[in-house]
């Protein structure tokens, strides 16, 4: 009995009637999913899982991709001198600085404003699609990718932040002001909605989806050591 049990290896906190509270974070046991039981400490539903975790992703990840493409290709900023206008949009601005010069200045604006929402979204769209498609391998690797994706998604609001403060700034009437242009709410758009898709993503359902462990990998008491992820844990 002790060998089966050593062989079997850790289980998670599903297993053992275990639930995280989403809001205080309090663990409280829950005897199946649909027991209707409350945080007793915040008064919170408990969930073993974030409720249509998937489905909430997904549907703000579509969002964004739509909103990726008028948030590129329409002007993000409105010049006007001496009475004429010119309109910018963000490979514009890109460009711009790299020929005068300011390489940095533009590789800065190039990684924010456009690299960082494409590989937030195709990020996020590989996780959801490795859980569709029941993935086992590389479990911790996108554990860590989504991470990742979290940390960097408060400088995606970068060009925003330019457009705001240069529109506090250069403002001298009829000689020159700059506004922000039609591709200004779109961008914010996917700023926000892979931030929220990132919100509601539940990581655990990375490792419901692979098992708990990676493809060839030994749980406690075999050759190789069980992965023992806190996201796995709860």
């Amino acid at each position: 009995m002790g060998a089966e049990k050593k062989a079997k290896g850790p289980i998670t906190g599903m297993e053992a009637g275990l639930s995280v509270c989403h809001e205080c974070r309090k663990v409280v046991p829950v005897h199946g999913e649909n027991s209707q039981v409350r945080c007793p400490r915040c008064g919170s539903s408990m969930h073993f899982r974030k409720p249509e975790s998937v489905t909430k992703s997904w549907a703000l990840i579509i969002t964004s991709l739509i909103l990726l493409f008028p948030a590129n290709f329409l002007p993000i900023m409105k010049v006007d001198y001496m009475g004429a206008a010119q309109y910018s949009t963000i490979m514009d601005g890109i460009l711009y600085f790299f020929k005068e010069g300011s390489y940095g200045i533009g590789v800065v604006i190039l990684v924010a404003s456009v690299l960082v929402p494409v590989f937030k979204i195709v990020g996020i769209m590989m996780i959801l699609l490795s859980i569709h498609f029941d993935i086992k391998s590389w479990l911790e690797h996108k554990t860590l990718m989504f991470r990742f994706i979290k940390f960097i998604g408060r400088w995606s609001m970068l060009d925003i932040f330019v457009i705001a403060l240069l529109t506090g700034l250069v403002d001298f009437g009829f000689l020159s002001s700059i506004a922000a242009a039609p591709a200004a709410p779109f961008f914010c758009g996917v700023v926000i909605s892979t931030m929220l898709a990132a919100e509601v993503f539940d990581t655990r359902l990375i490792w419901d989806a692979g098992g708990g462990k990676e493809d060839g990998e030994v749980d406690a008491g075999g050759s190789m050591d069980g992965q023992d992820d806190l996201d796995s844990g709860l």
